[in-house]
């Protein structure tokens, strides 16, 4: 089907989970009701959301819980505009199912694949010359080679790691602007990571401009 853009509400609900805390989403348009599931959905807090939405395309899902099968149609976003946000009552938020999988689990399987790795032999020591043996164990002999000064702990101890694992984190992104914008499509274990980081970093999502700002707050419903 070609995307169409719907009015509707969007219920976001956060599940913790064994990967830890996930959001699901169900939408209620004059079309019907449809459980969404996007990567998207990770970056917004639990809430109703009343807005426009495009829908990509609509499909069934079925998937093993509790023992059983559970069966539900989805829909697939292209995009939404949101006007505001309400909390959810106690019944909204119990009408999720507790038990419900985390999208992370369907994209790579219920089980993580872990390649086993073989033990190394024991190597055997090499060789070394006694006196040298001896140098390294009395403190009054000094081995550094000549024209070579030893750095001290505290020259060295962290120095860039935080800001070399932001990097690796955010790629194109880093360094980080005063508002940025995520690419959803990208794996969602690493877009959860950079929601996690942004939340350290004094980010908070804007949810109508639909980006993190550090000075930004949700805004009243």
């Amino acid at each position: 089907m070609a995307p169409i853009v719907v009015p509707g509400q969007l219920t976001l609900r956060t599940i913790r989970g064994r990967n830890g805390p996930f959001t699901v989403g169900r939408l209620t348009t004059h079309l019907g009701v449809f459980e969404v599931k996007d990567a998207e959905l990770e970056q917004y807090p639990e809430g109703k959301y009343d807005g426009e939405f495009i829908i990509r395309y609509i499909f069934p899902k079925a998937y093993p819980t509790g023992g059983g099968m559970r069966f539900e149609i989805r829909a697939n976003l292209d995009g939404m505009t949101l006007n505001g946000i309400d909390s959810l009552s106690r019944d909204e938020a119990r009408s999720f199912a507790a038990q419900d999988v985390d999208p992370l689990d369907e994209e790579q399987g219920a089980q993580p694949a872990v390649t086993p790795v073989k033990p190394s032999a024991p190597s055997k020591p090499a060789k070394t010359d006694p006196a040298l043996d001896q140098a390294s164990v009395n403190p009054l002999v000094d081995t550094t080679p000549l024209g070579l000064d030893t750095p001290t702990p505290d020259s060295t101890a962290g120095f860039g790691s935080a800001d070399s694992e932001d990097a690796e984190l955010f790629g194109i992104l880093w360094p980080l602007d005063e508002s940025v914008k995520l690419d959803s499509t990208i794996d969602r274990r690493t877009l959860r990571a950079q929601i996690a980081r942004l939340g350290e970093l004094g980010y908070a999502l804007d949810f109508k401009a639909q980006e993190w700002s550090r000075q930004a707050e949700l805004q009243p419903a």
